[in-house]
């Protein structure tokens, strides 16, 4: 199966457990296949964004880490308090050969999560918040495990954010009080080749 029929693959999933199942079978070529088949840039643009907002000594809870291509770039930027986790057990043996996460985690977004309240100084996450992956109700655990003063840095595909809820979750979130807004990235092409057409943004939350 070549690059872009495995991201059909992907996309075609009906739940989260054969969603976990499909990304564990695609760990060891997913990284090959990002490059070469799209020229995944969306870790370098979120990373960028987070390093400049927060600083290098943070406990960092990396997002859906995948096979931790945020935490490799942080960590060469100097961030070392580093957890990941993700709902693929092989897509976290990938991330763990990376030799940046202090600790790594099998845990499905959406559900709750196994971290006390006010465990991380700062979330980050690149490429998650799409369709048919982690739901906009994510981020009501998310809220609850970032202390208060600390951030969350992620990325959302547009469409998604248009159509699955993302767009009502974030207003609902700063009306309550539960976050405020610090900045939202201009609209960018995370796989330029091959799927021009995918726009994302990054948003950077202050959690309250």
């Amino acid at each position: 199966m070549d690059a872009k029929k495995r991201v059909e693959w992907i996309y075609r999933t009906k739940n989260n457990e054969q969603l976990s199942a499909r990304y564990d079978e695609w760990a060891k070529n997913y990284e090959n296949d990002l490059e070469e088949a799209f020229n995944w840039i969306g870790p370098e643009r979120v990373t960028e964004v987070f390093a400049a907002h927060v600083a290098k000594d943070a406990h960092i809870l990396d997002i859906g880490a995948g096979t931790g291509l945020v935490g490799m770039l942080l960590a060469k930027r100097g961030y070392s308090n580093l957890t990941a986790n993700d709902l693929s057990q092989g897509m976290l043996d990938e991330a763990r050969r990376k030799n940046v996460y202090l600790e790594l985690n099998a845990m499905v977004l959406g559900e709750p999560l196994d971290y006390k309240d006010d465990t991380f100084d700062a979330g980050v996450s690149c490429g998650v918040f799409t369709v048919g992956h982690a739901p906009a109700s994510s981020f009501d655990e998310l809220v609850r495990i970032i202390r208060p003063g600390g951030l969350l840095i992620f990325s959302v595909q547009l469409v998604a954010y248009e159509t699955t809820g993302f767009k009502e979750k974030f207003a609902e979130l700063s009306a309550s009080g539960k976050w405020e807004g610090v900045a939202v990235s201009d609209k960018y092409q995370p796989i330029p080749k091959g799927e021009p057409e995918v726009w994302h943004r990054i948003w950077t939350y202050r959690v309250r």
